[in-house]
């Protein structure tokens, strides 16, 4: 489906639950890819794009509406610690987003509408040690601002269908990514990583969630990345307090370790929390770290049944 038929994320929020994808990470290491670096899954942008869209088209294949790019960890300063110079910079966050439209163009259902969210990773995804867990990286609003503002700009340039701010620890950060997205012309979520009912950093959800409540930029709120366990309280605050669909996709339910860069513990992700994520509001709901396509066809197979009903 091309973008002059393909109606608006807000549009088809409207009209229902969507499916999101699950982990970019997982996907590619399963396919054999080292990600083991600081870039993570954004190395690939410049040395294997190829697998990029494959790991995107097994998604959309496996059920999803929607594919998050693998920009997550894509960052200026990121990449120019790798020699990568700034304008390449631009060009690689530009292609994250055309890598996810040409897996939409592979797809078998040309009939489906497909959409493409832009992935903007907190400030502690370019550090690299698991500081995106707990926030308050000690910088003000401003300067977080400044940080996320020159990627955002491109990724909106880029086509992106909605922005992704996702696994956002903490109040001072979300305020930053809010600010950012204004004038972009490109709507967005906003997403936190929460413990229970409250941030990373310990802010209730409350008070969090309410920072977008009256943006007009933002279509849905909710959490990633965070035990499968926290999703529906956390998805029925966000919608309370904001009145917009909430997104919701959780990790594995795995812990992980950002000394050693593994997951330990098992995983609590089963297709059968979906139902009462919606009932608490969620309305695009998929996975993160850990999830993989089988998990997302899952997904999509009981949002389709509890749509029927």
């Amino acid at each position: 489906m091309t973008s002059s038929t393909r109606p608006a994320l807000a549009d088809a929020l409207a009209s229902g639950p969507l499916v999101l994808d699950g982990g970019m990470s997982n996907q590619l290491e399963s396919a054999g890819h080292d990600l083991s670096d600081g870039l993570w899954s954004a190395r690939l942008l410049a040395e294997c794009p190829e697998a990029v869209t494959e790991a995107h088209l097994a998604y959309y294949e496996a059920g999803a509406d929607v594919a998050i790019t693998a920009s997550y960890q894509a960052t200026f300063e990121g990449f120019a610690r790798r020699g990568i110079s700034r304008g390449r910079a631009a060009e690689l966050l530009g292609l994250s987003v055309e890598l996810a439209r040409e897996a939409t163009r592979r797809v078998k259902d040309a009939s489906r509408p497909l959409w493409v969210a832009a992935s903007v990773g907190p400030y502690g995804a370019m550090l690299a040690d698991g500081s995106e867990y707990r926030g308050r990286y000690g910088l003000t609003v401003a300067e977080l601002e400044a940080f996320h503002r020159p990627r955002l700009e491109v990724l909106a340039a880029a086509g992106a269908d909605v922005l992704a701010l996702e696994t956002v620890p903490d109040i001072e950060e979300a305020e930053a990514l809010l600010r950012g997205v204004r004038g972009l012309g490109v709507p967005a979520w906003l997403s936190y990583t929460v413990a229970g009912d409250r941030t990373r950093a310990g802010q209730p959800l409350e008070e969090a969630f309410a920072l977008a409540a009256d943006l007009d930029e933002i279509v849905a709120v909710g959490v990633n990345c965070c035990a499968p366990e926290d999703v529906c309280g956390a998805a029925a605050t966000a919608a309370r307090v904001t009145g917009k669909p909430v997104v919701v996709y959780p990790n594995s339910g795995e812990t992980w370790d950002a000394g050693t860069r593994t997951w330990t513990g098992r995983s609590t992700f089963t297709a059968e929390q979906v139902t009462g994520w919606q009932r608490a509001g969620a309305r695009l709901i998929g996975g993160c770290c850990r999830v993989g396509p089988e998990a997302i066809t899952g997904i999509a197979e009981t949002v389709r049944r509890d749509r029927a009903r």
